[in-house]
């Protein structure tokens, strides 16, 4: 059984790698990827300057999704693996700029302590009388109505929640707006909450007791404490994209290879990059939904029409390393959101010699700045430059001029550009994934893998593209499984 692998980002070298423990171990297996760029990896990429480990994309993944840490274990990157910082971990919310601690007991968008909550400056009377009786919300009869995440947080705890927790929440996961953001497919928790205690808060507090007890359970005798928040490699997310890489058939891989035509044939699937024409047994497409549904519009329109409808945003980090003796004291924590409403370039700001030990040199302080987002694709077409300039402006303006002075320079500065590389939920999400996988099993020997359809985090990508490798195997070849 041959296989195509269309993209060679973390999906794509997810699927190789299994695809590889096959060929291997003598199964019969064999397989090609394909991936425009020069390089594997897609937005994973790290690079080290100086004893600085600088992310130009996702600096770590969520440990509480297993799929990334055991991928990392199978390549014998278990020693890698460290956790964020979380004793130091503290989040700012710039209002008017002035940085206000998000409140003790928030989360993620729920408030569950009332001390805290009623005495954080981050909210209004109003908002915080509001919060107060959202106790009472009842439960919503309609629940099976799909609608904005703003709308739900709206409703629940008003607009100066979604301004000012909601929105750049969200921009920081996703890069996206709150307002065009499907609650069932990103907030699938808290819908379900609502259906049955009608208050999130109250919904939230019961899950917590739940989560509190299996964790007492589970921990007593062990001696383990609380689980990070984030995982990451020593040496950056690159180790994981190279562990894989290293594994993989050397023969098998083409880069600077764009696949230009996918055609569906009798028995097979024919797939054309450059002055390659390969004839495959099955085929995944691991590249963005708008460039999968290019491809196979022309094999079937309907499914190219669904793939291309799904909204992507695009995202620039800018990495600054300054030397510590030239700043004055920093906030505690990691760092700090900026709502859109404050008007500013920046979405986020992260602390990253606080945030995971171990990888910067002592002395130094690195800054990553996230822009772009859904409602400022027009920075892409500004200059390096110009971009260093408007976060260090913005820098100035937020941390106060004795922390961080218009000044002092920085001692290196690194731009990173990813160009629609963030899937969108928008609202029909879900309904959207139900017609494109219908379409998918109509066509045998195809499978799609990637952030557009299940969860756009590094353990998504990877549970999605080992998934289709191995649905491949086991359905399309008498070949059974190795594992």
């Amino acid at each position: 059984m041959r296989v195509a692998i269309i993209g060679g980002g973390i999906a794509g070298l997810a699927a190789a790698y299994e695809l590889e423990k096959l060929r291997a171990a003598g199964n019969g297996i064999t397989y090609a990827l394909f991936e425009a760029r020069p390089r594997a990896g897609g937005s994973l990429a790290s690079e080290t300057v100086n004893g600085a480990v600088l992310e130009l994309g996702p600096d770590s993944f969520l440990t509480e999704k297993p799929a990334a840490a055991e991928l990392c274990r199978e390549l014998g990157l278990g020693s890698e693996l460290i956790p964020s910082n979380d004793a130091a971990r503290k989040t700012y919310i710039v209002v008017k700029n002035r940085l206000v601690a998000l409140p003790d007991g928030l989360m993620f968008l729920v408030p569950t302590k009332l001390i805290p909550t009623a005495f954080t400056p981050l909210f209004s009377l109003g908002t915080k009388t509001r919060m107060a009786l959202e106790l009472l919300h009842p439960p919503r009869q309609n629940g099976g109505r799909d609608e904005t995440v703003a709308a739900l947080v709206e409703r629940h705890y008003g607009a100066e929640v979604v301004d000012r927790l909601a929105d750049p929440l969200l921009s920081g996961i996703y890069g996206g707006d709150s307002a065009q953001l499907s609650a069932q497919t990103v907030l699938p928790r808290l819908v379900e909450m609502e259906r049955q205690y009608g208050s999130l808060t109250r919904g939230m507090l019961a899950a917590h007791g739940k989560m509190r007890a299996h964790a007492q359970k589970t921990s007593n005798g062990s001696g383990r404490g609380k689980t990070a928040i984030f995982t990451t490699l020593r040496g950056g997310m690159q180790q994981l994209v190279d562990a894989i890489v290293s594994r993989l058939d050397p023969a098998s891989l083409h880069f600077s290879a764009p696949v230009s035509a996918l055609e569906k044939m009798p028995d097979g699937w024919r797939v054309e990059a450059g002055c390659v024409d390969e004839f495959c047994d099955a085929v995944i497409v691991a590249s963005p939904a708008w460039a999968a549904g290019v491809l196979l519009g022309q094999v079937d329109p309907v499914l190219g029409d669904e793939l291309s409808a799904i909204p992507y945003s695009s995202s620039i980090t800018v990495n600054l390393i300054y030397d510590q003796a030239g700043l004055g004291r920093l906030p505690d924590g990691f760092g700090f959101l900026v709502p859109s409403s404050e008007g500013r370039k920046m979405l986020a700001c992260t602390f990253v010699h606080r945030k995971f030990l171990g990888r910067t040199p002592p002395g130094k302080a690195v800054f990553r700045a996230f822009l772009g987002g859904m409602k400022n694709e027009a920075l892409l077409a500004e200059s390096d430059a110009a971009l260093v300039a408007a976060v260090r402006r913005e820098l100035t303006e937020i941390l106060g001029a004795k922390t961080i002075g218009a000044a002092v320079e920085p001692e290196h500065t690194q731009v990173s550009r990813w160009r629609r590389s963030m899937a969108q939920y928008a609202v029909g999400h879900r309904e959207r994934k139900q017609r494109i996988a219908e379409r998918v099993a109509a066509l045998p020997g195809l499978r799609l893998a990637g952030n557009a359809y299940d969860g756009i985090g590094i353990p998504d990508c990877i549970r999605l593209g080992r998934q289709a490798a191995r649905e491949l195997v086991a359905s399309g070849s008498p070949i059974a499984a190795a594992d």
